[in-house]
């Protein structure tokens, strides 16, 4: 029983020393295997960046099929278009190209339809009034 406590106090005493900061036992290839050891999340890192890459090209593979297929067009190549448009059509301007009016603003046709809509609707007393100017 009392080589148990001495056992028990003298290591309480040692993990004590090594929790305050005390001198610890050095390894000689402590510096190589961190070394390898970092080497190899460094290669397990890429291997999983490559796996993704492989896996996002298939997608795109799969993704370009669909397109084709469909005859629908990736964003970027409409965007590219849209602005390859944009400039020939303001290419020999030097203002800014002006933007597109968007339907039923600005139209005189549509605008005289509307007029002509409105003027359905008002009482036949009131319209007399407008005829007579």
């Amino acid at each position: 029983c009392l080589f148990v406590m001495v056992l028990s106090t003298a290591l309480q005493a040692f993990y004590m020393g090594k929790m305050l900061g005390g001198e610890e036992e050095k390894d000689p290839d402590a510096q190589k295997k961190e070394e390898e050891r970092q080497e190899a999340l460094r290669q397990q890192e890429e291997e999983r960046k490559a796996k993704y890459a492989r896996m996002e090209a298939e997608r795109e593979n799969i993704r370009q099929g669909i397109r084709d297929k469909y005859g629908i067009k990736k964003k970027e190549e409409k965007e590219a278009e849209a602005a390859a448009a944009m400039e020939q059509a303001s290419e020999g301007s030097l203002t800014r190209p002006k933007k597109a009016v968007p339907t039923g603003c600005g139209d005189e046709e549509e605008e005289e339809s509307i007029v002509d809509t409105v003027m359905k609707f008002i009482p036949a007393p009131l319209m007399d009034m407008f005829n007579k100017k």
